[in-house]
């Protein structure tokens, strides 16, 4: 497997091996051992599996008390995926990298824990599978806006409006946050 490193430390995106002929193609789309060397060492503790049509944006989601590491992957369709560090006292703080995933290409996003992840499908049928570091907790889900021009995420054109959820259409602006935000530890 390949290992793309991002301007964000610990935010990489992966290029399984995948071998394919004729018949069709195999690949290992996890293997402990293969992303504790990679860099990924904390246990996944729960596997999503989320659907979504055309144009629509989820995100930017992360947890507080109990922050998830996501490893993320699409089955069917195109999407732009994005972290955000939102960890206070971060020398990335507020800097995004964002990705597109398809079932063509194969490749995995890696979102560490103190990150909010939020994503848009760009097919009519998106299918996103992804591993957690913990379990969710919906009463510990924090939100940042998604078009937050402080952070600046450079979203798809895909020529209509995004289709959001009322919370998420709602999150606040990450400089109107403080107490919501986790802290950034130096070496973690």
């Amino acid at each position: 497997m390949k290992i793309i490193t991002t301007a964000l430390p610990g935010v990489l995106i992966i290029e399984p091996q995948v071998h394919g002929d004729a018949r069709g193609f195999f690949q290992e789309t996890y293997h402990a051992q293969r992303y504790i060397d990679a860099g990924i060492a904390l246990p996944f503790v729960q596997d999503n599996h989320s659907r979504s049509g055309p144009g629509v944006l989820r995100g930017l989601h992360y947890q507080l008390k109990h922050p998830q590491g996501k490893l993320v992957r699409i089955t069917q369709g195109a999407a732009f995926d994005v972290a955000v560090d939102v960890r206070r006292g971060s020398p990335t703080f507020g800097k995004w990298a964002g990705v597109t995933l398809s079932e063509d290409n194969f490749r995995q996003f890696y979102v560490p824990p103190g990150f909010a992840h939020g994503f848009l499908a760009l097919s009519e049928r998106v299918d996103f599978l992804y591993k957690c570091t913990d379990y969710y907790h919906p009463e510990d889900e924090q939100g940042v806006l998604w078009n937050d021009p402080d952070i600046g995420i450079v979203w798809p054109d895909i020529g209509t409006e995004y289709r959001l959820s009322d919370k998420d259409r709602c999150n606040p602006r990450l400089a109107d946050m403080d107490e919501q935000l986790p802290r950034y530890a130096e070496g973690a």
